[in-house]
């Protein structure tokens, strides 16, 4: 599984016009699931996402997570970070899982989310044309590999 996470101080994804899903400050979080991702890379990864210091104490240190501010998570489902560019110029999508097996797991990765944070996780429409609208704090920005946790 991959994330590509970003500290936001607001966030929202559309479809068709429509807001499917907002936060306010708290972490964007752009998920890519492979086939063979299991529930202990969805439970690795929520994990992680929800402890990660990435926002500052009072000192200006990157010292809090999440949990720690009582931020927002948005999650919207991102297939493309498993593109291969290794041939040419047009990206191949073949490492990305198919979606009968990653919204399933996508849905299980955001009901980890959600219960680690104790409330609703918003996102936006699994396989839908969707709009991310962000203003990235800091900016603070990082990916995120269960097959490569560093």
């Amino acid at each position: 599984m991959r994330v590509l996470l970003q500290r936001v101080s607001t966030a929202r994804v559309a479809v068709a016009g429509q807001t499917s899903g907002e936060i306010g400050a708290g972490l964007l979080v752009l998920a890519g699931i492979e086939e063979a991702d299991s529930a202990a890379d969805l439970a690795w990864m929520a994990s992680k996402v929800c402890n990660l210091r990435v926002f500052e104490d009072e000192a200006g240190v990157m010292n809090r997570s999440v949990l720690d501010i009582r931020g927002d998570i948005l999650a919207v489902s991102q297939f493309t970070l498993f593109g291969s560019y290794k041939k040419g110029n047009r990206p191949s999508w073949g490492r990305a899982a198919p979606a009968p097996v990653s919204q399933p797991m996508f849905d299980a990765f955001v009901a980890e989310l959600s219960a680690k944070l104790g409330r609703p996780v918003p996102t936006g429409v699994f396989g839908a044309e969707m709009h991310v609208h962000l203003v990235n704090d800091g900016p603070v920005t990082l990916m995120l590999d269960s097959k490569d946790p560093e």
